[in-house]
């Protein structure tokens, strides 16, 4: 991993913003969860320290080992190298792992915020949301987080589209009782005759 400057003005912005999303109780769920779901301890110290974390997750290999237990019917090879290529692709098979799981792209972390360290609570977010989809596909080990929704189409007859067609809802308001009758603001506007 090369050094990232700092960074001055917005771009230190940006990275202090993004340091003050990360939630350490989020943390410590998600790092519970991925040792109830592997039996294998990160041995991380409490409170969670975001760097020890990241460098503990950063090869790739302890994600890999927790989609492999939530979905063993598609198990993804582990490169047990440690140089960065591997390591790379480690994370970027996880990413892969979980979106064929169910996780959404949106909720996945790019390679790099795990990897340089770029978005510590993307790497905490995304690991939540393969809980998340664990609940949903049926995992029947530990849980992490709410059960995500299911949708629940609904299905009408025309009879019964027709008669709400013809309904005016309350959002479109009513005109009942709004007047202005005896309403009076100040002076009345008076004509004048005089012109100058």
């Amino acid at each position: 991993m090369g050094s990232r400057p700092k960074g001055f003005g917005l771009s230190a912005d940006v990275a202090r913003k993004m340091d003050a999303k990360y939630d350490v109780v989020k943390a410590k769920e998600a790092v519970v969860w991925m040792e109830a779901v592997t039996g294998e301890s990160l041995e991380q110290s409490d409170p969670i320290d975001p760097p020890d974390l990241n460098a503990k997750l950063k090869n790739g290999q302890y994600l890999l080992k927790v989609i492999n237990i939530i979905n063993p019917e598609k198990k993804v090879k582990i490169n047990t190298k440690n140089t960065a290529f591997q390591e790379r692709e480690n994370i970027e098979n996880f990413n892969k792992a979980i979106e064929k799981y169910g996780v959404s792209r949106a909720d996945a972390f790019q390679v790099v915020d795990l990897y340089e360290a770029t978005n510590k609570w993307a790497v905490i977010s995304t690991i939540h949301a393969l809980g998340r989809a664990a609940q949903k596909n049926g995992f029947n080990g530990p849980v992490l987080g709410p059960k995500e929704a299911t949708a629940h189409a609904r299905e009408f007859t025309d009879e019964q589209l027709k008669a709400g067609q013809t309904v005016i809802g309350l959002q479109a308001g009513t005109n009942q009782g709004a007047s202005q009758a005896g309403m009076s603001m100040g002076k009345r506007r008076m004509p004048t005759t005089d012109q100058k």
